[in-house]
């Protein structure tokens, strides 16, 4: 099945918005929000968690600690970890699941090499991994799946599949916002802002997870290896992973946003089958079901 979204093309005002983001020193404002949000001292950082939560509507009973005081640093409060249950994971281990709370910008087949970002824009998947046309060709005609974090949202992500890590690349780029008025209007944004691709082993072939970096996105870590970025490199890095035996489950955590971004899923060719159910601009939360394999 091959979806297209309900949105409409930019107009002059997402152009608009767009615009001043070509010309701000993106990486420096974010590397200024990266050391402020790690700000420890109590008077700052309580007030700063307290207007977010008010701001957002944060859920104070899905969080594992439910008072600003509770947390070190506005960071931490960010990255917050969920209560005992607060995600339970649909159906048996043969079944995706979302990688993120938050909302599906985008879900459908990888039309060869071309990934569909908004009407008008589509960018490849060669690009989207670091440039290496191999890296890219098993998922030549696969699926994807594309969900927006948005600042209320749990910030961390967690494994659609049990699988173990084949490979890591980083990917430097710019630090474009992922507001949906972005999308619209900025060209292959996803393939030009700084993001970590992981790629697993799983029983439905192999699966990338594309953590995309935005401006305010200080920070993007895995379990594995902590802090990947900043700090930013001039190059792509790709180290293989294979010997280190990391193995994660279904539904397990695999890394987080220092502030909100955007997860893109891949998966290879004829190996798994979204749920028709599921739509561009529909909420998702971790754990829920989104598709099944094809080969079981």
């Amino acid at each position: 099945m091959n979806r297209r979204s309900p949105q409409t093309a930019a107009n002059w005002l997402d152009r608009l918005k767009s615009w001043p983001l070509y010309v701000l020193p993106q990486h420096a404002i974010s590397r200024l929000v990266f050391r402020l949000t790690r700000v420890q001292a109590p008077w700052f950082k309580n007030a700063l968690i307290g207007w977010f939560a008010s701001t957002y509507k944060i859920n104070w009973e899905e969080a594992k600690y439910s008072r600003p005081e509770d947390y070190p640093s506005f960071n931490a409060f960010f990255t917050r970890a969920l209560r005992a249950g607060a995600r339970p994971l649909s159906a048996d281990e043969q079944t995706p699941v979302s990688p993120a709370d938050g909302r599906i910008s985008q879900i459908g087949r990888i039309d060869r090499d071309a990934v569909f970002q908004a009407k008008g824009h589509t960018f490849s998947v060669t690009d989207l991994l670091g440039g290496d046309p191999a890296r890219a060709a098993q998922f030549r005609d696969g699926n994807f799946v594309t969900v927006y974090l948005s600042p209320r949202d749990y910030h961390r992500v967690h494994m659609p599949l049990t699988g173990t890590l084949r490979e890591t690349v980083y990917v430097p780029g710019r630090l474009f916002s992922v507001a949906a008025h972005t999308v619209r209007s900025v060209p292959r944004l996803f393939a030009r802002n700084e993001r970590l691709v992981a790629i697993f082993d799983t029983a439905a072939g192999p699966m990338a997870m594309v953590l995309v970096g935005a401006i305010n996105v200080a920070a993007i870590e895995t379990v594995w290896s902590g802090l990947e970025t900043p700090p930013q490199r001039p190059n792509v890095e790709a180290i293989d992973r294979r010997e280190e035996g990391i193995t994660l489950q279904r539904g397990a955590e695999m890394g987080r946003f220092n502030m909100g971004s955007t997860v893109i899923v891949l998966f290879a060719r004829q190996q798994i089958d979204w749920l028709d159910a599921l739509q561009a601009e529909q909420p998702v939360k971790i754990g829920q079901a989104i598709g099944a394999l094809r080969h079981r």
